[in-house]
């Protein structure tokens, strides 16, 4: 291109946006807005509404205050999709050397019509995920070799395609939800369908699975419970329906007989294992005045149960610590998150949705320091010449206590491991593809699932 072309085209982007403003000016009944708001954003930059409302402020009392974390412990097993039915595991042997391993494609990954979205689980000596297309994959953790693998997609029933979905192991099955309506069991050795079960509604979520019972929530807000050994349909619960939720999907979380249950309408509810009946609920729900996106109440983080208390945190701008037997809150937060929190010791680890690591004490509510996980990962993308240009911050999943080190994944493609005292980065993997899902422990490793459908080891 030219100079003069190129001048006559800045001039003309100049003009049209000139006389946008003239008629804005002139539009009736105020609809073209006001010249000279209260408050702009400078040159190039952008002012998140999330960020305004929940300024964060550490606590004066607990300043300099240290808190304790347990040491790491060797984990065996990751059957569930938050490593145990309680969707917690606080501090795990694994990844010292924090080196990649070895990768391998296990499938699809996320495209135009499927997602990868399924968290990984581990027992025997095998990892299972779920790709793109609903294809579940046992692989050897040690080598990565693909062991077997089984589509559980219906032919007759999925001609509108689906998504989503996830696993869970027990009694040497297999469990695999999916967006194309079905709940499945597996032979964990082989792959052999044991039984599968239609439902009216894609599930977007990975069941759980404690004693004899599966429990999974579709996306009408329905929580099922199915035999585990035959597949038959114990007992339903529907909650208030939610259309609009995040690319996201969480899972129920189960302590003895009572399991919880997080819906799209920004409900927990906890209910009796043996028959449904509710025992209690609470809403993680505000209305913001600056934010619509807090209309968006999902809960797509999974809620944790750990020493009688649940933690839970919506997209509407609601962390919550919850007396498991009655539901009585212990304390509120305003966090806007999507992943679940990590209660550890003495503290709660949460990622807020705009890229802050917050250290919670877990009895008071009051904050030990916060970490803003995008100061110097931020980049500008899109647009033409210099108009339009955006700025773009990575998003990200986690966070897991793995040897003395808080790891969390990105959609950068980088596996990052933070000072869980401080907050300081203290490595940085490069994985070459986005990461929504936060990272499993197994035998030693960390595996993470990238969204191009690689599995990576971590040692």
């Amino acid at each position: 291109m030219n100079r003069v072309l190129k001048v006559a085209l800045i001039c003309g982007v100049a003009a049209t946006m000139a006389s946008c403003g003239a008629v804005r000016r002139n539009l009736p009944f105020g609809l073209g807005g006001k010249d000279a708001p209260g408050a702009t954003a400078s040159a190039g930059d952008r002012i998140s509404v999330l960020e305004f409302e929940q300024q964060l402020t550490p606590s004066a009392a607990l300043s300099g205050r240290d808190y304790f974390l347990p040491g790491p412990q060797a984990v065996t097993s990751w059957t569930q999709p938050g490593g145990t039915a309680e969707n917690l595991v606080e501090h795990v042997i694994a990844a010292p050397n924090f080196q990649v391993a070895w990768k391998r494609s296990i499938g699809s990954g996320s495209a135009r019509v499927g997602n990868v979205m399924a968290p990984i689980v581990a027992a025997d000596g095998k990892i299972f995920v779920l790709d793109g297309e609903s294809t579940v994959s046992a692989v050897s953790a040690d080598t990565g070799a693909v062991l077997w693998k089984v589509n559980v997609k219906n032919a007759e029933r999925d001609r509108n395609g689906g998504f989503g979905g996830g696993v869970a192991v027990g009694a040497g099955k297999v469990f695999v939800s999916s967006g194309y309506r079905s709940m499945s069991a597996l032979d964990a050795n082989t792959g052999a369908v044991v039984w599968t079960q239609q439902v009216d509604a894609p599930i977007h979520g990975a069941p759980t699975v404690s004693g004899n019972r599966v429990f999974v929530v579709d996306v009408d807000s329905q929580l099922f419970a199915f035999d585990a050994t035959t597949g038959a349909q114990d007992w339903t619960y529907r909650g208030i329906a939610e259309p609009a939720r995040v690319m996201r999907a969480s899972s129920p979380a189960v302590s003895g007989t009572t399991v919880v249950a997080p819906f799209a309408s920004g409900q927990l509810v906890a209910l009796s294992t043996l028959n449904g009946q509710a025992v209690w609920e609470e809403t993680l729900s505000r209305t913001s005045r600056t934010s619509a996106l807090s209309e968006v109440r999902d809960v797509a983080g999974r809620p944790v149960i750990s020493r009688g208390m649940v933690f839970g945190v919506s997209h509407s701008g609601v962390m919550s610590a919850l007396d498991l037997r009655s539901g009585q809150p212990k304390w509120q937060l305003p966090v806007t998150g999507v992943n679940a929190p990590l209660p550890v010791g003495d503290a709660v680890f949460v990622v807020s949705k705009s890229g802050q690591l917050i250290t919670v004490n877990r009895d008071t509510g009051q904050i030990y320091w916060t970490r803003e996980l995008n100061e110097g990962r931020e980049r500008r993308e899109g647009g033409f010449l210099t108009f339009g240009r955006r700025t773009i911050r990575p998003q990200w999943s986690g966070p897991l206590l793995a040897s003395n080190r808080l790891v969390m994944v990105n959609s950068f493609g980088e596996a990052v491991a933070f000072d869980p005292k401080t907050g300081a980065a203290q490595a940085t993997l490069k994985l070459g593809a986005p990461a929504y899902i936060a990272p499993a422990a197994y035998n030693g490793a960390l595996y993470v699932l990238t969204d191009n459908g690689q599995l990576i080891c971590i040692r």
